[in-house]
């Protein structure tokens, strides 16, 4: 049976936890749905409050400190929360496009230094951050070998280098200026056959959490490059089986993988910003109409908080007067208000007890003006 494309969107949120809250601890959860974003500090906590049955925020500050959950740059070069048995093979997956991504950079590239001169770095970076130390400390470390260059050698090697964020306590774990750890892997032992293996781990995750997928949609959610992918679907077999979708991508799954039946009902769910049900697929995406795109994904790549309802994205959100103010792209009927309106309130009552404006800075795509056709206030229950 060739499946539709409501078919995958419910799948999606399915795998992602968004039909039905799930009954599991924080780590497990962050691995079900393979990795959450952490761009920002408060990320973590909404994505994890849309996922888990009686989320309690206790438990994720507990689990970064712990470092049951890392915190790190690993995909898309950006901040994900990932299991910390997962760190390490999806920093092998990832580590050549991290590394490609800051050296071969013009601003590392303008400066006088090789290639080798960051790379020759790494142990001794290591040795440093066998303690938490801020960039700031990090930058006088190198100053006596690299001079003014030390900021751009540290900024090339904080993203590409095994190193985790360190909790530093404020109301979502995370607080600047930003503290470093090394993670217990040896960058000589991320060889390519490490990296081979990695990328097939991460892309089994990948499906697992948003399948069934194209290795386009992979390529969307990583940034690694058509080779590596297509390799890892070869190199994995039978671990994988193609299934029939309404396009002309060719989809993957894992074997016995099932998908929701296209009448399942979606709940309303209040996503926070840069969720990675909006970033795990190819164009248009499974969860977003294209028209819409403009009002959620902003110029510089900001992905607003936004609504669901029935599945897709509905509207955006943000904190407000102690509240959240919701703004929607269409009408809503009153059934589905009120559930909207009822998870509102449970979002408003977790932000009130912890920091009731965590997307303030982001407010100005507000003041320029966003046209939705309603919005209303909602305070927490």
């Amino acid at each position: 049976m060739t499946l539709t494309e409501r078919q995958l969107t419910l799948a999606t949120l399915d795998r992602q936890l968004l039909l039905e809250r799930g009954r599991l601890d924080v780590a497990e959860a962050v691995r079900r749905v393979c990795a959450v974003q952490a761009q920002a500090p408060a990320s973590p906590y909404v994505a994890l409050w849309n996922r888990v049955e009686g989320f309690v925020p206790e438990e994720l500050d507990a689990a970064f400190a712990d470092r049951r959950i890392v915190k790190a740059t690993l995909m898309r070069i950006t901040l994900h929360a990932v299991h910390a048995d997962d760190y390490a093979p999806y920093h092998a997956a990832m580590v050549r496009s991290l590394r490609a991504s800051r050296l071969y950079d013009r601003r590392y590239t303008s400066t006088d230094l090789a290639d080798e001169d960051a790379d020759g770095m790494l142990p001794r970076l290591a040795a440093f951050l066998a303690r938490p130390h801020t960039g700031a400390d990090v930058e006088a470390e190198f100053t006596a070998g690299f001079g003014e260059e030390a900021r751009r050698v540290w900024w090339a090697l904080k993203t590409y280098a095994p190193i985790q964020h360190v909790p530093t306590g404020g109301p979502w774990s995370f607080r600047l200026p930003n503290t470093y750890l090394a993670s217990p892997v040896d960058p000589g032992a991320e060889t390519q056959e490490a990296a081979a293996e990695g990328v097939r781990r991460l892309l089994l995750a990948h499906l697992r959490a948003f399948g069934p997928a194209s290795a386009r949609d992979f390529a969307r959610f990583t940034l690694l490059g058509r080779p590596a992918i297509t390799q890892a679907l070869d190199e994995l077999g039978d671990q994988v089986v193609r299934v029939p979708g309404p396009g002309r991508a060719v989809l993957y799954d894992l074997p016995g993988a099932t998908v929701p039946d296209e009448e399942t009902p979606a709940p309303p769910r209040l996503l926070p910003m840069w969720d990675s049900t909006l970033l795990a697929h190819a164009l248009p995406g499974r969860v977003m109409a294209q028209d819409h795109r403009p009002l959620v994904v902003r110029r510089n790549g900001d992905i607003l908080p936004t609504l669901l309802v029935d599945g897709r994205v509905a509207g955006v959100w943000r904190t407000l007067d102690e509240g959240l103010e919701l703004t929607v792209f269409r009408k809503l009927g009153k059934a589905d208000w009120r559930a909207v309106t009822e998870e509102a309130e449970g979002l408003a009552a977790l932000l009130a007890e912890r920091d009731p404006a965590p997307y303030s800075r982001y407010n100005h795509w507000w003041d320029k003006g966003i046209p939705g056709v309603e919005t209303r206030r909602v305070k927490g229950s």
